[in-house]
């Protein structure tokens, strides 16, 4: 009788720490998604803080320092317009970074595709309006880059709830021209090589807007054709809820 007692009251707890643990599980929601591996490489959750979006980040920080730089500058190409186009070099070169990190160590996050072509915009359209506001690039190339830049990312973030389009081949491929041209225009060659080297520049920048363009189409026709049917939105809205 008294081994019945002790087993029930055993089993009673156990079932009352179990509904306990589910309601802290229900009060906490959703798991917190900076939890998972950081730098490590495997095959459980990634966190959103993991090495690769922490690089993205730095990326990002070092735009308005580097803005600071080109606009303290004035286009009189003391020192800090050369510090300002290694800042800009660096950071460029970061974007292959986390990209190799990501892949490299299973790192790869929905948080991390969106963060990164806005870092690169962040960055290629703050040199840009300021290697503009300075008189040394055309103000309709800025304008007719950031619609599309901003165009982009606006159909990109409105298509969160249903899916993740990342950046394509040619995406890729448009941000490197468009950080090639852009440090020909940082770095005064023309000082060292002769005013060729401004023809050199115009036909990059010409080169870069032209893919900046076609990959603007490109993603236009991918969020077009991957677009979800009727039965996803449904599925969508009933997992949403």
């Amino acid at each position: 009788m008294v081994f019945a007692i002790e087993r029930q009251d055993f089993t009673g707890g156990r079932a009352l720490s179990a509904s306990a643990g589910t309601g802290q599980a229900g009060a906490h929601g959703k798991p917190n998604p900076l939890r998972g591996r950081v730098a490590s490489k495997g095959e459980t959750p990634a966190s959103r803080g993991n090495i690769a979006n922490i690089v993205t980040v730095i990326r990002i920080l070092l735009a308005p320092v580097f803005i600071w730089l080109l606009l303290e500058d004035a286009g009189r190409l003391t020192p800090l317009r050369y510090i300002a186009a290694g800042l800009f070099i660096l950071a460029i070169v970061t974007d292959t970074v986390d990209g190799q990190l990501a892949r490299k160590r299973n790192l790869v996050t929905d948080f991390g595709k969106i963060l990164d072509p806005i870092a690169d915009k962040v960055l290629i359209g703050g040199a840009l309006v300021v290697l503009s506001i300075l008189g040394e690039l055309w103000w309709w190339v800025t304008i007719v880059i950031l619609a599309r830049e901003l165009g982009i990312t606006a159909l990109r973030m409105s298509v969160l709830k249903t899916r993740i389009i990342p950046a394509s081949g040619i995406g890729k491929i448009k941000t490197i021209i468009q950080a090639i041209a852009i440090s020909f225009f940082l770095v005064p060659l023309w000082l060292y090589l002769g005013d060729w080297v401004h023809w050199l520049n115009a036909a990059l920048m010409a080169i870069a807007l032209l893919i900046t363009i076609g990959s603007g189409v490109d993603y236009l026709v991918r969020a077009f054709r991957n677009r979800p049917g009727p039965a996803t939105k449904a599925d969508s809205a009933g997992h949403d809820k």
